[in-house]
């Protein structure tokens, strides 16, 4: 069986004064590929994640909307 799950957590620092917003992707329990709203770019964990960030990182419409998100 394939699994992917895309997780999406809110940390709150300092109350609400400051929100970080982190979103994984993980296929068969292995995280690939992850956004971090405080860097503002995807970043990859694996090769083939490290593909998948440069594409998303390379395309200003979806960084806008992921951004706007």
């Amino acid at each position: 069986v394939f699994q992917e799950i895309v997780k999406s957590e809110c940390h709150f620092i300092n109350g609400t004064n400051q929100v970080k917003f982190v979103k994984r992707f993980i296929y068969n329990r292995e995280q690939y590929v992850h956004f971090d709203s405080d860097v503002g770019l995807y970043a990859g964990d694996t090769s083939y994640g490290e593909k998948v960030a440069r594409y998303w990182n390379s395309d200003p419409e979806w960084m806008e909307y992921r951004r706007d998100a």
